[in-house]
């Protein structure tokens, strides 16, 4: 098994380093980084790593997607590095991100991602209640009345868990957010609107609106309190600051929020709630075929999430969803089919073995697995998918499917779909046996799985060539505990002659540091090299440091990359020893070619495929 706090250390150095982190947060099956510099996330690099399944950068976010055990190597992060939810000012600018829609789905997506987790416990929680009902708990009993009121916190209080989430990604206090979700829960607003009577606040009128279990007003009104902070950070003087501050904050932020903010984010619910209605009464089928086509689509870009608004929405007004659960039911459950036809073709064992975990995982509700490890990799099978999963999701849609509770819809997961009407289960059943037999006999009939002869060129040894010329030593003798203990890769280390860096074999220029001193490779089997010119000399900022190529540009085997000035570097107190790694291959994969000395063209080492 994978040493969580090794790869911990491995992503984090993909990622340019704990220098380069503003945040880090993380959803049911990615690790979510903004960075400081989105050019030094390293995709090709993570990529390489087994337990890494895709990456994907989505408006400020640079994901790393690792499936259901995102959550050891997130504590594993934290562990080493500290690293929190909390970060830096997010200094994306209007400048990066023209795109309206697309910044105020990015805000969704990094608001809604962290609390999944409550939102499922409730879900799930309300699914153990149902099934206790089904077996003779009695509704009007203490113990279910108790029950359901423990479950209904997790959606009731959602306002409050939302101040927290976008007071993070707005960079304003949380605890001031969350104080203004108090205002909009206090029991004797709610008391208030309970009674039906007038409001009014100095003659400005307050609309009667109840917010439990509300999505957007929490958001709006934290989104212009951090402006309101901004302002008063300004005002206030220095002497009485810390005083001041607050109080102007929420001075003006809470009644505004009864006044203005509230009612428009209740109105815009509003208005969300007449078109989900539209839709039910009108289309019940669009949607559920829709998610069930293209949730791959969203999937692969991290914006699935930007749905749940609409989602709690729905389950707050109805008691039940149609906008996720079905359409994620047959295209969770499609993935699930398409890995499983391909596990029944693929002849090799990796593959196979490969292609049956992910259809388990599907199963269970985790499409990342499958959708990067299975039908991305093979010709059509994604095809099948969408189609399979659309075909589903019109099942679904006709018969009316609905989900009563939250969760990753799966088959560990079908008694939230258990609820008033005795034929929904009936129909989510049907929903997953036609999304798993449509998409495994498609698959299966119409995937291309390459046999073992048209892999065959993949499987000889690749051979790099040495960097530069000098002394060949192994990586246990370099400097530096990170290199030496092979943390970042394997290979081996050079002790330069001469200052010409060249490339050990024909590739592309896949990364190129802004300080020069290394850069990173990518032959046409997607095989990545590592080359890190001295130990330490980032800290020489670029300085006796001169790139011969830049990033997207192919080369040759030989062609000089980088110039540097040797004894500058030595005089400077820099060790310049050369390593050249193959991030994240076995050591047993790499064939070095012992040598006390060696020169450009001279045979460095070879990779091994699996055979």
């Amino acid at each position: 098994m994978s040493d969580p706090a090794k790869i911990a250390t491995q992503i984090m150095a993909a990622v340019g380093g704990i220098q380069n982190v503003k945040s880090l947060t993380h959803c049911a099956t990615r690790l979510r980084f903004t960075l400081r510099d989105k050019q030094q996330f390293n995709q090709a690099q993570l990529e390489k790593m087994p337990e890494v399944l895709s990456t994907v950068v989505a408006g400020d976010k640079s994901q790393v997607v690792i499936g259901a055990n995102v959550t050891k190597y997130y504590a594993a992060i934290q562990q080493q590095y500290q690293l929190h939810e909390a970060g830096e000012p997010n200094q994306t600018t209007q400048a990066q991100e023209k795109n309206l829609i697309k910044r105020i789905l990015n805000a969704i997506v990094s608001i809604m991602a962290p609390i999944i987790t409550v939102l499922i416990a409730g879900g799930m929680f309300k699914v153990v209640i149902a099934i206790l009902a089904l077996l003779g708990l009695d509704p009007k009993s203490t113990a279910y009345l108790t029950l359901s009121f423990m479950a209904d916190a997790a959606f009731y209080f959602l306002p409050f868990m939302l101040a927290v989430s976008a007071a993070k990604k707005f960079n304003t206090n949380t605890y001031l957010a969350m104080m203004m979700a108090g205002v909009l829960l206090h029991p004797n607003f709610t008391a208030l609107v309970a009674a039906g009577k007038p409001i009014a606040l100095f003659g400005a009128p307050i609309r009667l609106a109840s917010y439990g279990g509300s999505v957007i007003p929490i958001i709006l009104i934290v989104w212009f309190m951090s402006y309101v902070e901004r302002f008063a950070e300004k005002v206030a003087p220095n002497m009485i600051k810390n005083m001041l501050k607050p109080l102007l904050v929420a001075l003006i932020t809470a009644p505004i929020a009864l006044i203005v903010i509230g009612p428009i984010g209740s109105l815009l619910g509003d208005g969300l709630y007449t078109a989900v209605t539209f839709i039910n009464q009108h289309t019940p089928w669009l949607v559920p075929t829709l998610v069930g086509a293209f949730t791959p689509l969203l999937v692969m870009v991290g914006m699935h999430v930007s749905l749940l608004p609409l989602a709690t929405l729905s389950m707050t007004k109805f008691g039940s969803e149609t906008i996720m659960g079905p359409g994620m039911l047959a295209i969770n459950i499609a993935q699930a089919g398409a890995a499983a036809a391909i596990a029944v073709r693929e002849k090799q064992t990796r593959g196979r073995q490969i292609a049956l975990s992910a259809s388990v995982t599907a199963l269970s509700g985790i499409t990342e697995p499958a959708l990067y490890g299975v039908t991305l990799k093979y010709k059509h099978a994604l095809t099948c998918v969408v189609v399979s999963g659309g075909l589903a999701g019109l099942f679904a849609g006709l018969t009316g499917l609905v989900r009563y509770s939250f969760g990753s819809p799966g088959i560990f997961t079908l008694p939230v779909f258990i609820g008033a009407n005795p034929t929904n289960f009936r129909n989510a059943l049907l929903t997953v046996a036609i999304a798993f037999g449509a998409t495994f006999l498609s698959t299966y009939f119409f995937a291309t799985v390459e046999t073992n002869a048209s892999t065959s060129a993949k499987t000889q040894p690749q051979p790099f060539q040495s960097v530069v010329a000098g002394e060949m030593i192994p990586l246990a003798r370099v400097q530096d505990e990170v290199f030496a203990a092979g943390t970042l890769g394997h290979g081996v280390a050079i002790i330069p002659e001469s200052g010409t860096i060249v490339a050990p074999a024909d590739a592309t220029v896949s990364m190129l540091y802004p300080t020069n001193h290394a850069i990173g490779l990518t032959t046409a089997s997607g095989q990545e090299v590592l080359i890190h010119i001295g130990i330490d000399t980032v800290r020489l900022d670029g300085r006796f440091f001169k790139p011969l190529v830049s990033q997207g540009e192919s080369v040759k085997v030989g062609q000089p990359l980088i110039k540097i000035d040797l004894p500058l570097i030595e005089k400077s107190g820099f060790d310049p020893t050369v390593i050249v790694l193959l991030p994240n291959t076995p050591p047993e994969r790499i064939e070095v070619h012992e040598k006390a000395s060696v020169r450009p063209g001279d045979k460095l080492f070879s990779f091994i495929p699996e055979t």
